[in-house]
């Protein structure tokens, strides 16, 4: 079990408590599979889910799909801060959520084809140079 205190600092970690509280705080109704909620609202949910539990190892699925590029840095900004004794495993298409990991491993048809920091991988991967550039510009730099 969960203090409400514990709750709500997953939920400001998640970007959640805005609305949380919009909607009436921890004591709100969510409807069956979430109906009252958007797809942004139940991915930060699911992850304040998440974060609550303290993990060991927190593996998050594309889990800014739904977020604007701004409550997404927010939200990976907040994770790092709350996951400092978790590994923290990130999936994403998006580069914006792993180029500051300590780790990248970039996949090609669901092959590993290179792995490296975000400056390494820049210099030394077509793939995620490619990937990067399709979505910051091309010359585009950190």
């Amino acid at each position: 079990e969960a203090t409400d205190e514990e709750i709500n600092e997953a939920l400001l970690a998640a970007q959640a408590i805005d609305f949380v509280n919009e909607k009436g705080g921890l004591s709100a109704e969510i409807e069956a599979g979430g109906r009252n909620l958007s797809g942004g609202q139940k991915q930060r949910l699911t992850i304040a889910r998440a974060l609550v539990k303290k993990p060991e190892i927190l593996i998050l699925d594309d889990s800014a799909s739904a977020l604007d590029y701004a409550t997404d840095a927010r939200l990976r900004r907040a994770i790092s801060d709350f996951s400092k004794d978790m590994t923290v495993f990130i999936v994403s298409q998006r580069a914006a959520s792993v180029m500051h990991a300590d780790k990248i491993l970039v996949l090609d048809d669901g092959h590993a084809v290179a792995e490296g920091t975000h400056r390494e991988l820049l210099d030394s991967s077509e793939v995620y140079r490619e990937i990067y550039e399709t979505q910051f510009g091309e010359g585009a730099s950190e």
